[in-house]
């Protein structure tokens, strides 16, 4: 196969390329004509629907993986034939969209134009964002672009969400949560009721955001209860029932913890009569109160612990627990 390229202006800063495929199967000739319409001046560019599913593949590969793009990686993820790729690449790269790149670990590699074009930002230090199906954390599966829409009906809030990686896995009816975003750590979460493979985006039905406040655990943290470690497990749950709380900070040269749990624990066993040091715990588990509120979600999700104890210049100063982070979220759309 032979592939000529010819062009012809029509108007000022605008040309369309033909670019003619010559196949000759058999001794026959046939031609194949596509058309591409580019505006120069920063203006939009035209791709064909291959066109952009080529791009938006090497992006999306090379976002992942940060080296060059085999042809048969991206062949694969978009179901065409590698010949296909190869006969396409020529275009991309006529138009400076696409740049190769030699050797045995080389291949493709989209251009800043390319970034331009499909309306994403060139960025090599973009942060993965989390994307789940149905439950499950998709690998090799970011959200680069969030979008709302309809957010003036009554009773529908939908978003575009634009996928780094196989936008085919994702199927209309699928539960998707997105997140957190790393700027201000929002989760969304909704249904899929529709796909654009072209533009790699997902349309969903939003069920609900949440977005995390950036502030510090200090700020929703309260101040802890403390006790002697000679005062007895009795005299302990007495002052809980009064303070209204459900753990208390029990002073010794080794400071520890007892809950509401220990506390029910030893009157089960009959030892309300012993010194609360007795049943105190040593092995919690400690923030600082300068850390942001998602942190404290990250470790409570991660160690399921039922409280952190916040340390504020260097002293153990209060307690955190995941009611008190429930309360600092704030649900923006429902």
């Amino acid at each position: 196969m032979q592939a000529t390229g010819h062009s012809i202006k029509i108007k000022s800063h605008r040309k369309i390329i033909f670019f003619i495929y010559n196949f000759r199967p058999l001794g026959l000739s046939i031609i194949i004509y596509t058309t591409l319409i580019i505006k120069f001046d920063d203006q939009l560019m035209e791709l064909t629907p291959i066109q952009r599913d080529i791009l938006t593949a090497l992006i999306n590969i090379y976002r992942l993986e940060g080296k060059a793009v085999k042809g048969e990686k991206i062949a694969n993820l978009i179901d065409r034939n590698p010949g296909t790729i190869r006969n396409q690449m020529l275009s991309l790269k006529s138009l400076n969209l696409v740049e190769g790149v030699a050797g045995p670990k080389g291949g493709y590699r989209a251009t800043s134009a390319a970034y331009d074009i499909m309306s994403l930002a060139f960025d090599e230090t973009d942060i993965a964002v989390p994307i789940a199906r149905n439950g499950i954390i998709m690998e090799n599966t970011s959200a680069s672009e969030i979008i709302f829409n309809k957010v003036m009906h009554l009773h529908l809030c939908q978003g575009l969400i634009r996928i780094i990686g196989n936008i085919r896995d994702f199927r209309v009816g699928d539960y998707v949560e997105v997140g957190p975003t790393p700027a201000h750590k929002l989760y969304i979460k909704g249904k899929v009721v529709g796909r654009d493979d072209t533009m790699s985006r997902i349309i969903i039905d939003i069920a609900g955001i949440v977005s995390i406040p950036r502030v510090p655990v200090e700020k929703i943290a309260h101040q802890a209860v403390r006790v002697s470690q000679n005062a007895s497990i009795q005299e302990a749950s007495c002052i809980m029932v009064q303070k209204g709380v459900q753990e208390i900070l029990v002073d010794d040269t080794s400071p520890g913890l007892v809950n509401l749990a220990d506390i029910t624990r030893a009157v089960a066993e009959g030892n309300t009569s012993l010194e609360i040091k007795s049943i105190v715990n040593h092995n919690f588990i400690t923030i600082d109160s300068q850390e942001r509120i998602y942190e404290a979600i990250n470790i409570l999700g991660k160690t399921g612990a039922k409280q952190l104890v916040v340390s504020k210049e260097g002293h153990l100063w209060g307690i955190i627990t995941p009611d008190d982070l429930v309360k600092s979220l704030s649900p923006s759309c429902s």
